[in-house]
């Protein structure tokens, strides 16, 4: 039988875990690329390569037989926006494109069929009122604005090739494994949880098994152009916190923690707590695609539901094998 290969960057994250449980769940083989010999394994369904995009090299092995690529390799936006994390931010997802693409065209990259990239809603502008469906060109006018719209320029370079290329652009990912949710949940744990600002700032989330599931639907189904990696209900940021405070049974006692006590904590890197994108998911949808977790509270309920009986993560242990 001739089962499909799929080549991932970001591969040993919290998104690229999940996505390699969702793709080896339809028995797709996995290739990776990491920067770590140490967590390179050598299995049937999964095989790690070595690559250093800072320096453009990757092992051409990494594409033999590969029918697509899953893009997902880049810094965490979530550090403090200093001159030197900027620039890291930056050619982190810069050069892991370019050394995909110098290598690619090193390569006979005939049976390639598709190219999916991870990409970000925060290059939609700051809004209380829009809802963007992925067709609007507007770049936000912040430093998060500019990294989104120079990581999508350099996916595009991949329309050289004869095959799809596909930008999906993610929301708040809600796992319990990592990422923002556990980061808010430890001050309401401890008593301290409170809304930021006004509280009325959209927060567009997704499920982390629904965004491995679109990432492996829009491989199978072949799809291509722009989608928003983004539950069908997003919630205000007032909603998020009440609900998440409610799943965990804990109260929210203080009082809502203004923008500028914020910024003078974390810097300019605030402005993630306070950017407003109400985004759409309506794209993937009419594609077919259905979610499980439509509804944050559902969402929530499941995340913390799976944690207090198990007492460890959904991914299990290819979550220990790819850490």
């Amino acid at each position: 039988m001739v089962t499909m290969k799929v080549l991932m960057t970001g591969a040993t994250g919290l998104i690229g875990r999940a996505i390699t449980k969702a793709l080896h769940k339809r028995e797709i083989t996995v290739h990776y690329l990491t920067t770590n010999s140490k967590k390179i394994v050598c299995e049937e369904n999964l095989k790690g390569f070595l690559w250093n995009p800072s320096n453009g090299t990757i092992d051409l092995e990494s594409f033999n037989g590969v029918d697509a690529i899953i893009n997902l390799a880049g810094s965490s936006i979530a550090q403090r926006w200093s001159k030197g994390n900027k620039a890291k931010i930056l050619s982190s997802r810069v050069d892991s494109l370019k050394t995909l693409h110098a290598g690619l065209k090193k390569v006979d990259s005939s049976q390639i069929q598709s190219m999916v990239s991870a990409s970000a809603i925060g290059i939609y502008p700051n809004s209380l009122s829009n809802f963007y469906d992925g067709g609007n060109t507007e770049v936000d006018n912040s430093f998060l604005g500019e990294v989104v719209e120079k990581w999508e320029q350099e996916a595009d370079t991949f329309r050289d090739f004869d095959f799809n290329v596909t930008k999906v652009r993610i929301g708040v990912v809600l796992s319990i494994s990592g990422g923002a949710l556990p980061q808010m949940a430890r001050p309401i744990k401890s008593f301290m949880g409170a809304v930021f600002g006004k509280g009325d700032q959209w927060q567009s989330w997704i499920h982390i098994d629904d965004l491995a599931e679109m990432f492996a639907f829009i491989i199978e189904s072949k799809l291509k152009g722009v989608f928003n990696g983004v539950a069908p209900n997003p919630v205000t940021h007032e909603k998020m916190t009440k609900e998440l405070a409610r799943v965990l049974g804990y109260p929210l006692i203080l009082p809502n923690i203004p923008n500028w006590f914020m910024k003078l904590i974390l810097g300019e890197m605030s402005y993630l707590l306070f950017a407003s994108q109400r985004v759409s998911s309506k794209r993937i949808e009419k594609k077919g695609f259905q979610f499980q977790y439509p509804n944050i509270g559902g969402a929530l309920e499941q995340l913390y539901g799976s944690e207090i009986k198990n007492g460890e993560s959904s991914l299990g242990s290819l979550e220990d094998e790819l850490a």
